[in-house]
């Protein structure tokens, strides 16, 4: 596999990430069953992507690039799905957890 079609597969595996928080949210603590499915699909799907992407890929770029674009696909998914804050200091963050994910994509 090419770094190329590596990143590319690690974005997607981040979005599939974010997809699985909201099912997960959606599945009520897994008492909806269609959502839970939907949960546990999303989950293989990301975490198989991720083990493929980590077999050219540095270890600890990778995982913070996914881990960020998680976490921050999971605040903006949170903000406009379902009202979530967005005070100023949670956009902070959110930016410097950006500036640290392109920082390690840029270093690597």
């Amino acid at each position: 596999m090419s770094q190329s079609l590596a990143w590319l597969l690690l974005i997607i595996s981040g979005i599939a990430d974010v997809a699985w928080a909201l099912a997960t949210k959606k599945s009520a603590g897994f008492t909806e069953p269609l959502w839970a499915a939907v949960s546990f699909v999303l989950l293989v799907i990301f975490i198989a992507l991720l083990t493929k992407v980590l077999t050219v890929l540095p270890l600890g770029t990778a995982y913070a690039v996914w881990t960020g674009i998680g976490a921050v696909g999971s605040l903006i998914a949170g903000i406009a799905l379902f009202g979530e804050s967005t005070d100023a200091v949670r956009l902070t963050f959110a930016a410097v957890t950006i500036l640290g994910v392109v920082g390690l994509k840029v270093s690597s």
